[in-house]
């Protein structure tokens, strides 16, 4: 299913962007479907670099598979732009990779940004700021709306 379809039939209104993971896409987004991975962080200088829209709380985001899929909608909840040095366990938990600890968080988030940065000239450093979120799964292709209890 595209995007555009996906949104139509979820009955959601909002801003909103269709993306996927860009370091294993499919694993990611399993992990977001099963409400294992509730937050993720990208590196705020490809943001400037890019001219893209800093993430906002309230805006939705359209996930796709590895096969440019529409498969779920999240909801961002929170963003906090911090260091890398200061991102906490809390957080790297909450990302739902590994064995979600804060150690496996650097060592992987360390090599990928490092590849990321390249790709604009610019090198990784533990100061290096990033766009925390958090967010909810609000919608998927399989269960349609998703129930939230207040």
């Amino acid at each position: 299913m595209k995007a555009d379809e996906l949104w139509k039939r979820s009955g959601l209104s909002g801003y909103h962007e269709a993306w996927s993971f860009a370091d294993a896409p499919d694993k990611l987004l399993d992990l977001v479907r099963r409400e294992i991975k509730t937050a993720t962080c990208s590196v705020y200088d490809l943001y400037i670099a890019e001219d893209m829209r800093i993430p906002e709380t309230g805006d939705y985001s359209i996930l796709l598979d590895s096969h440019d899929d529409a498969c779920c909608i999240i909801r961002t909840t929170k963003v906090t732009i911090e260091e890398f040095c200061d991102v906490s366990a809390q957080h790297a938990y909450r990302e739902g990779e590994g064995d979600r600890s804060l150690e496996y968080w650097r060592k992987v988030h360390k090599e990928f940004m490092a590849s990321e940065l390249k790709s604009i000239g610019q090198e990784f450093d533990e100061y290096r700021r990033l766009i925390c979120e958090e967010f909810e799964l609000v919608y998927d292709v399989d269960k349609g709306n998703i129930e939230r209890k207040a």
